[in-house]
């Protein structure tokens, strides 16, 4: 009997916690959390001097006529068109924001507050369609709005999500509508 309790009294319990070790740990992956994170944000600053060709975003005309439709919701980026994970961050095109849009026959106003508003003008505007998808948002078959336009002889493409799903079916044919009334009157002017 005294042979188990000496042999219980020999073993010592290890230390539970090491703490030099286990703030190593910390510290180490406090800087590799740092080190990722202005990694990516470099990245973002070289794809947007990558980008610098991009002229300014034109900004919308003191008297743009009156409202066609109005769209509150989400600004989810803008994408070299067709190429939806292609994102454009030159003058702010990247940065995800709430968005007030409004439909006049002079062009589309993009307001978008705590980022850069900018107009596009009914000209510019290309295509209007419903998508799944741009700049690495995915939403259901049709949860987008895309619209395409050109900007500084690049084709690019816009992605919104409407506070109020059901509308955007009524965006894309106004601004379709638009689109071949436009391309019609400008080819006949010609």
């Amino acid at each position: 009997m005294t042979s188990l309790l000496e042999l219980a009294a020999e073993k010592e319990s290890a230390d539970v916690t090491d703490w030099a070790a286990r703030l190593g740990w910390v510290v180490g992956l406090l800087l590799f959390i740092a080190l990722v994170y202005w990694l990516m944000r470099e990245g973002w600053k070289w794809r947007g001097t990558l980008q610098g060709d991009l002229p300014e975003l034109p900004a919308a005309p003191d008297d743009p006529g009156p409202a066609r439709l109005e769209l509150s919701g989400r600004y989810h980026g803008s994408t070299t068109a067709g190429q939806w994970l292609d994102r454009i961050v030159a003058h702010g095109l990247g940065t995800r924001s709430r968005v007030e849009l409004t439909l006049t026959d002079a062009g589309l106003d993009v307001v978008r507050p705590g980022a850069t508003d900018f107009f596009v003008p009914a000209a510019q505007l290309r295509e209007a369609r419903l998508d799944k998808g741009i700049a690495g948002k995915v939403l259901t078959e049709g949860g987008l709005l895309i619209v395409t336009w050109e900007h500084g002889g690049k084709l690019l493409d816009s992605g919104f999500r409407s506070d109020h799903a059901a509308e955007q079916t009524e965006w894309v044919e106004t601004l379709n509508n638009m689109i071949d009334t436009n391309s019609t009157t400008e080819g006949t002017a010609r």
